[in-house]
């Protein structure tokens, strides 16, 4: 009910504010005092019934005191002639001007707050326009990540710091996940994070364009599965070396990482030692496909006859032949002992042959055989082990390897 009567007092008054600023022409046109019509609205403007009504009073008021509200001179003469009989309404007059001009200030300030907000088809003029700074438009949707590096916080950053967007977009809902991440919330921990574990400063953008899936990680799952490879007796300087190697490591959880070691030590049987040393020369043995790695083995002790005891030196001396082509393998093997004549055990003693290109070794094997100085037995003079054969650059392999000169060795190329 007091809600109700407010609003009755306000609309009131308006309505009197009103009916008395439209009778004023006509109480003026009858010979009515205009300092009296000019007391009375302004009477009417003050009145509490709140800000559209004492505003509506006071700009009639204003009106009146500018214009013919204003009192003649003949008026103001007869005024001032008779002191004694006009004195107490000439007071009251000079009272309400005292407070009126604090009221409207007041109002009118109040009044600023009531302004509604400017239209966006309010027309302005040609210099307002030009100074209008109008920002690009978020795309809705786009195929390239570059078209939102200016409107993301976390794009720009990641760019600064090395992150080849152009190679993460190309990676699984790998953008949809970064355009959702907050850079101060997200994105700095697992910074601070990686360069706690070891990665150093200008490995992160190469380390995250790899992998941008650790940034949606939780930290703690992530400082759990540090937590393991410490207990593993992994240093610091391990798994430093691991997790920049293999950047999707620590996306493994302990359960998968527990289940490939353990892969790994009993397939091969390795001791601990030795499975630790194997994953640490090649760290992408935890988080690549186990597929491969079985049917490599398989392909050592069944088609190329190796004992278990032979891969197990070779894996540990060369880890990457568990990942190498079959196909690949198989060709190798088969010049290195069908044609050059090089014994099980003489591959096992030098088994980093088989990373080598076969074209090299073919190359520089039949090279040696034209000299007549192919000789691979250790046991025999003019011995060349595997490793010189393979590892030396062609001006050393010439000089040292098949005593003959460079251009003797690019006139034979040029006949095969």
């Amino acid at each position: 009910m007091a809600v109700w009567a407010r609003h009755a007092a306000r609309w009131g008054c308006l309505l009197s504010t009103a009916r008395a600023a439209a009778e004023l022409p006509r109480r003026l046109r009858g010979g009515g005092c205009p300092a009296r019509a000019c007391r009375e609205l302004a009477r009417l403007a003050v009145l509490p019934a709140g800000k559209e009504a004492a505003l509506c009073g006071l700009q009639g008021y204003r009106q009146l005191s500018a214009g013919s509200c204003s009192p003649p001179d003949s008026a103001k003469d007869a005024a001032f002639s008779s002191p004694q009989s006009n004195l107490p309404s000439v007071q009251q007059e000079q009272a309400k001007p005292e407070i009126l001009p604090d009221l409207n200030a007041k109002i009118l300030d109040e009044a600023w707050d009531d302004i509604p907000p400017s239209s966006a088809l309010e027309v302005i003029s040609e210099e307002e326009a030009v100074q209008i700074i109008a920002e690009p438009l978020l795309p809705i949707q786009s195929t390239t990540l570059r078209d939102y590096v200016d409107h993301s916080e976390t794009l720009a950053k990641l760019v600064h710091l090395g992150v080849d967007l152009s190679q993460v977009e190309k990676r699984q809902k790998a953008g949809q996940l970064l355009l959702t991440l907050d850079f101060e919330k997200d994105v700095k921990k697992i910074l601070l994070f990686l360069k706690d574990v070891g990665v150093e400063d200008n490995q992160l953008g190469p380390f995250l364009t790899k992998n941008p899936y650790i940034l949606g990680e939780d930290l703690e799952d992530l400082e759990t599965r540090v937590a393991y490879l410490k207990s593993k007796k992994f240093g610091k300087s391990e798994i430093a070396q691991m997790v920049s190697r293999a950047p999707y490591l620590l996306l493994f959880s302990v359960e998968r990482l527990d289940n490939r070691l353990g892969f790994f030590k009993n397939e091969l049987g390795l001791s601990v030692k030795k499975t630790k040393d194997l994953v640490v020369r090649l760290p992408r043995l935890l988080t690549g496909k186990l597929e491969p790695v079985k049917e490599n083995l398989q392909v050592c002790q069944i088609e190329l006859g190796f004992q278990r005891n032979e891969i197990q030196q070779i894996v540990c001396k060369t880890p990457k032949i568990l990942t190498a082509s079959k196909k690949r393998l198989k060709q190798t093997f088969d010049y290195l002992h069908n044609i050059m004549g090089i014994p099980h055990h003489m591959l096992t003693r030098f088994p980093q042959v088989f990373n080598s290109k076969l074209l090299r070794i073919r190359e520089r094997h039949m090279f040696l055989a034209f000299l007549g100085r192919a000789q691979y037995d250790p046991a025999q003079p003019s011995y060349i082990s595997l490793d010189q054969l393979v590892s030396l650059p062609d001006e050393v392999f010439c000089t040292e390897i098949a005593k003959a000169s460079m251009q003797d060795f690019e006139n034979f190329l040029k006949t095969l």
